[in-house]
């Protein structure tokens, strides 16, 4: 779990590891990563080799063992149930059509990650282009998230602070919606499922240092758009 930090001004140097957004005097996102029986690529691979064998229990294994972490990446990108579950459904029918030609040149998280970005982002062009996507029809995400939430607040409960959290939820998730498919991706991946810049590029086929840049650019926009919120609130 990564909290957004503020980032100042000079933009991304060549070679230098992001850092966590944080807003001035407040944690902005705290974004829960989901548990997961993550495996080593050793055990990965002989999952891998049972399932070209024909046995399609050792597939089953690989699917409950990348189910909680995928369901995460996806969710934090579509801001909807229904959609994560179909898509889902799509990613792993993919890798299973697939897996004869992963060749190991990359690990098979890697690889099924790649599947699960690349087909979201192609599901969010798409949803983009159909409409302009309402935020009512969004399930607000983690955004909404009462761990998330609760470490933006004041220690006591109270109606202002229960206003308020209503008031920061939907910021969060407005602030998300109003970033690229791009920027947006990077940030899940970032922020909310802790992976580093190397493990990102590899995922999407970019540079590191455009994982950065994308980052930068991202972290700067999640500012501008909750400033407001930030110096409003009762001081």
């Amino acid at each position: 779990m990564r909290i957004l930090s503020g980032s100042g001004g000079g933009g991304v140097k060549r070679g230098q590891e992001t850092r966590p957004f944080r807003m001035t005097a407040n944690p902005v996102m705290t974004l829960p990563l989901a548990v997961t029986d993550q495996a080593g690529p050793n055990e990965d691979q002989v999952l891998v080799e049972r399932t070209r064998a024909g046995e399609t229990r050792a597939f089953d294994e690989l699917v409950r063992r990348y189910t909680p972490r995928l369901y995460s990446l996806v969710y934090n990108m579509t801001s909807n149930h229904d959609d994560t579950n179909d898509l889902l459904q799509e990613v792993f029918a993919k890798a299973f059509r697939s897996i004869a030609g992963f060749r190991g040149k990359s690990s098979f998280y890697t690889w099924i990650h790649t599947i699960a970005v690349n087909m979201t982002i192609n599901f969010l062009k798409k949803r983009a282009r159909r409409r302009a996507v309402s935020l009512d029809d969004e399930d607000a995400g983690v955004h909404n998230d009462r761990d998330f939430l609760d470490a933006t607040a004041v220690a006591t409960a109270t109606p202002v602070r229960e206003a308020d959290l209503s008031e920061l939820a939907k910021r969060l998730q407005e602030a998300m919606a109003r970033l690229s498919v791009d920027h947006r991706t990077v940030v899940t991946m970032f922020d909310v499922q802790g992976m580093p810049h190397a493990e990102i590029a590899a995922i999407l086929g970019i540079s590191e240092g455009t994982v950065r840049s994308r980052l930068f650019y991202a972290h700067r926009q999640l500012q501008n758009f909750l400033e407001e919120f930030r110096v409003n609130q009762p001081q």
